[in-house]
C-alpha cells in the first residue's frame, strides 16, 4: 500500500547555511510518520450475502447497499468455518484450525483467553513465527500493543457480551480476549446478561429462561432499542463522538498520545445480533415485504450423489419448541411456513442494516470517514431452506459463503465488485498491509489489499478452505470439493460452480483426475488424525 509522501522540500532553492540552520527542523519533520488509518469493523452473526448490493431486488438493505457503492463488495468470500465461535477465531488470528478445539464455538475461549497475564506475559510480544503449537494473537491485542485505542461493543468474538459464562449462568467476569481493549461494553437491558439479550425478545424475555418454548421469529411492536441491536448501535455512535471529540481536541484523558507526532488511532469493533436466531425484529421492517412474494429456495431437494450425513436435520432451528413446524431432511417445511421463516430473516438483516446504517452516518457526520477503514463482515452464511436445511453447520456454499464489504481511505475505485476468491483469514493481514504494519506471525491468509490500490490483486489465493466436524473443503474460481473423514460414502463431493452454483449434483465419480488435482491444494497439517 502506497503511504502518503513525507515532507518534500528542494535542497536545491536552499542556501547553505539556511541548511544548516533548519536541520533541526527538518530532522523533525522527517520523524514524521504517515496518520493510521482508523478501523470500524462490523460483525453480522449470521449474515449470508443476502443484500441488495449482491443482487437479490426484493430484500431492503439500503446503507449496505450504499457501503458498497463507495467501497468493494467481495462477491466470493467464505468463512473458513461455518459456526460462530471458530469463524470469529479465524478472523481474530488470521489462521485455520489446526485441532479440533480450533473448528469450534469454544476455540477462541480454549487457545487465547487464558494467554495474557500481566505476571507471565510483556506488554508488547514481539514477532513470531507460528509453529503448530504457538499460541495466536488476535488482531485487536496486536494493534492495542501497536498504539490503536480498542473499544469493542457486542459480539465481537463468541461469546455475545465478550464475557465467559453459560448460557444460563450468571454474567462472567473473565474476558475472552483479555488484554485487547482498551474499553469494552454491551448494554443488555432488561435482558440482563448478554446470552439472555443475545436470545431476547420484546417483553424482555429469552429463550434461555424460558427453556426453549418460544418461536423462531418475533415481530415485535417496538422501536429500534425495542431490541439489543439498537441499544448497541446507540451505544456506538455515541462512542464514536466520544473518538471524535479526541482527535478534534486532542485532550481526551483516557487516550494515549503517541510521541512521534501522530494522532492516536482506533478500532472501533461492533458486533451485531441479527439476523442470528430469533429472527425478532421490530414490526416496521417486517413491513416492509409482502410474505406472499417471498421466494422460495431454488434448491429444495437434496443434492445428487452424496451422503446425507454431509447435511443435518436444522437441530438449532428446532430448539425453537414453539415454531409452528420442526424441519428435516425428510421433511421439508410447508411453502407458507418457509415464506414465514425467510420474511423473518429478510425483516432482521433490514433490522440490523438499519443500525448499521446509524453508525456509518455518524462515522461520516463526524468528518472520520475520511481516515477510517469500514469492514462489514458476515461471520458465515446460512441455509434458508436451501436443500432443506434451516441453519448454518454445513461444508456447502450456502452455510459458507458470507457478506464482505470494505471502504478504505483514498481507494483507487469505488462501486467495485471483486469475485477474487478470499476467505476470512485473508481479512488480517489485509488490515495490517492497509495499516502499515507487520503481521505479527505468519499466518495462513493472503493480503488482499492491493484490490484497493491502482495496481490490483496480481496474485489471486487459489482457494479458500473450510473445515467443519468431519470435512474439509476448497473452493476455487470454477469447483467447489469437499472431502469427508467418515464411515458413511460417497466421502468426496465435487461441484462445477460454472454449470451447477446450487451444488445440486456431486459429479466426484466422474472426475477423479480433477479431485486429486484439487485436493492436493490442502493444507498439509489436514490428515485423518485432525478428525479424529
Amino acid at each position: 500500500m502506497q503511504k502518503p509522501d513525507k515532507h518534500n522540500i528542494s535542497w536545491s532553492l536552499l542556501q547553505v547555511s539556511t541548511a544548516i540552520s533548519l536541520l533541526p527542523v527538518l530532522a523533525s519533520c522527517g520523524d514524521k510518520q504517515p496518520e493510521r488509518p482508523n478501523i470500524l469493523l462490523i460483525c453480522v452473526d449470521d449474515l449470508r450475502p443476502e443484500l441488495g448490493c449482491y443482487g437479490n431486488k426484493m430484500i431492503r438493505t439500503p446503507n449496505l447497499d450504499r457501503l458498497a457503492a463507495q467501497g468493494v463488495l467481495f462477491n466470493h468470500h467464505y468463512a473458513n468455518v461455518p459456526t460462530c465461535g471458530a469463524s470469529r477465531y479465524n478472523l481474530l488470528t488470521g489462521l485455520l484450525p489446526r485441532n479440533r478445539v480450533q473448528d469450534g464455538n469454544e476455540a477462541i475461549r480454549r487457545t487465547i483467553s487464558g494467554r495474557y497475564h500481566p505476571e507471565k506475559n510483556p506488554q508488547k510480544l514481539k514477532p513470531t513465527l507460528l509453529s503448530d503449537t504457538t499460541l495466536p494473537e488476535s488482531f485487536i491485542h496486536y494493534l492495542h500493543n501497536q498504539g490503536y485505542y480498542t473499544v469493542g461493543i457486542g459480539k465481537i468474538s463468541h461469546y455475545s457480551d465478550g464475557y465467559l459464562y453459560g448460557y444460563n449462568q450468571p454474567q462472567g467476569t473473565q474476558l475472552e480476549l483479555p488484554r485487547s481493549w482498551d474499553e469494552w461494553m454491551l448494554e443488555t437491558g432488561r435482558w440482563g446478561t448478554g446470552w439472555n439479550a443475545f436470545f431476547g425478545y420484546a417483553d424482555g424475555s429469552n429463550r434461555n429462561t424460558l427453556k426453549h418454548q418460544v418461536k423462531p421469529y418475533e415481530c415485535g411492536d417496538v422501536d429500534d432499542e425495542g431490541y439489543p441491536d439498537g441499544l448497541m448501535a446507540r451505544r456506538a455512535v455515541e462512542k464514536l463522538r466520544e473518538l471524535g471529540k479526541m482527535r478534534k481536541f486532542r485532550r481526551f484523558r483516557r487516550f494515549r498520545r503517541l510521541s512521534n507526532s501522530r494522532e492516536q488511532p482506533f478500532l472501533l469493533a461492533v458486533g451485531f445480533f441479527r439476523p442470528h436466531l430469533p429472527f425478532n425484529s421490530p414490526e416496521k421492517y417486517w413491513d416492509l415485504y409482502n410474505e406472499d412474494q417471498i421466494p422460495l429456495t431454488p434448491v429444495p431437494g437434496i443434492p445428487e450423489g452424496i451422503n446425507r450425513a454431509s447435511l443435518h436435520n436444522s437441530g438449532e432451528f428446532n430448539n425453537y419448541a414453539l415454531g409452528e413446524e420442526k424441519a428435516s431432511l425428510d421433511h421439508p417445511l410447508s411453502d407458507a411456513y418457509a415464506r414465514k421463516i425467510r420474511h423473518a430473516y429478510f425483516a432482521a438483516v433490514s433490522y440490523a442494516d438499519a443500525q448499521i446504517g446509524k453508525v456509518l452516518d455518524e462515522l461520516k457526520r463526524l468528518g472520520l470517514d475520511n481516515n477510517t477503514i469500514v469492514v462489514v463482515w458476515g461471520d458465515h452464511g446460512w441455509h434458508l431452506g436451501d436443500h432443506r436445511v434451516w441453519g448454518k453447520h454445513t461444508l456447502f456454499e450456502w452455510a459458507l459463503r458470507s457478506a464482505l464489504i470494505m471502504r478504505v481511505p483514498k481507494q483507487y475505485h469505488a462501486g467495485v465488485v471483486a469475485n477474487e476468491v478470499v476467505s476470512t483469514v485473508d481479512i488480517y493481514p489485509t488490515l495490517m498491509d492497509l495499516c502499515g504494519l507487520e503481521m505479527p506471525y505468519k499466518g495462513d491468509g493472503k493480503s488482499f489489499a492491493a484490490l484497493f490500490s491502482e495496481r490490483g490483486l496480481q496474485n489471486p489465493v487459489q482457494a479458500a478452505y473450510g473445515f467443519f466436524r468431519q470435512g474439509i473443503t476448497l473452493r476455487t474460481e470454477r469447483y467447489r470439493v469437499t472431502r469427508y473423514f467418515r464411515k458413511q460414502q460417497p466421502v468426496i463431493e465435487l461441484y462445477d460452480q460454472l454449470n451447477d452454483p446450487y451444488e445440486t449434483v456431486n459429479i466426484a465419480g466422474d472426475y477423479p483426475e480433477l479431485v486429486d488435482s484439487l485436493m492436493s491444494l490442502a493444507p498439509n497439517h489436514f490428515t485423518t488424525q485432525f478428525f479424529q
